[in-house]
């Protein structure tokens, strides 16, 4: 019903994604809702080893996708430890989305990887409307304001419903890191 709906108002429904057990069941999910609805991004999370292999059969499917970095405490075995190797496997995932995805989303504040997907956008052609930046409600508006204003799409997140709460605090408690980014850019402009 949801999907249904979502086509009819001329939307999307991401389907997000969880901790690394659910990946094969949520992406067979949104596969199957896009083909069926065209109104589906899937979700992937770069610091997941598997992603590069999920991206590329996205993109075959045509798919769209919605790279994010990942938030949730993953094993050594299925995800890369550090910051440094996830944002190199961020900006490789964002070239094949670019070059071959349909409809890219790209859920990030850190703006060293903005200006990498929009200076590799300019690079290829790609004009700032065939993808969209996706950012927290609230963190780096300046940001989000210069994007905007420099024509690219920007869709702002809003935690809601009943479970908003839950779901927050589930996402700080997963990652102490979280803590300390939303402490440094919740008073941000």
């Amino acid at each position: 019903a949801l999907a249904e709906r979502a086509r009819r108002l001329g939307t999307r429904v991401e389907i997000d994604m969880e901790s690394h057990e659910y990946v094969d069941r949520t992406l067979c999910l949104a596969v199957d809702m896009q083909h069926r609805y065209h109104c589906a991004r899937a979700v992937i999370q770069a610091y997941l080893y598997r992603s590069a292999q999920d991206v590329e059969a996205l993109c075959g499917a045509r798919v769209p996708v919605r790279l994010c970095k990942g938030a949730y405490l993953e094993s050594r075995t299925v995800a890369f430890p550090r910051k440094r190797d996830v944002d190199e496997n961020y900006l490789r995932l964002m070239r094949v989305l670019l070059d071959h995805g349909v409809d890219p989303a790209f859920a990030t504040h850190d703006e060293r990887i903005i200006r990498a997907i929009a200076g590799y956008a300019s690079e290829r052609g790609v004009p700032g409307d065939r993808f969209e930046f996706q950012m927290l409600y609230g963190i780096r508006r300046d940001l989000q304001r210069e994007l905007a204003r420099q024509g690219y799409r920007v869709r702002l997140y809003v935690p809601f419903g009943a479970a908003w709460y839950p779901y927050f605090m589930r996402r700080l408690a997963e990652r102490p890191a979280n803590i300390v980014f939303l402490a440094r850019n919740i008073a941000r402009r």
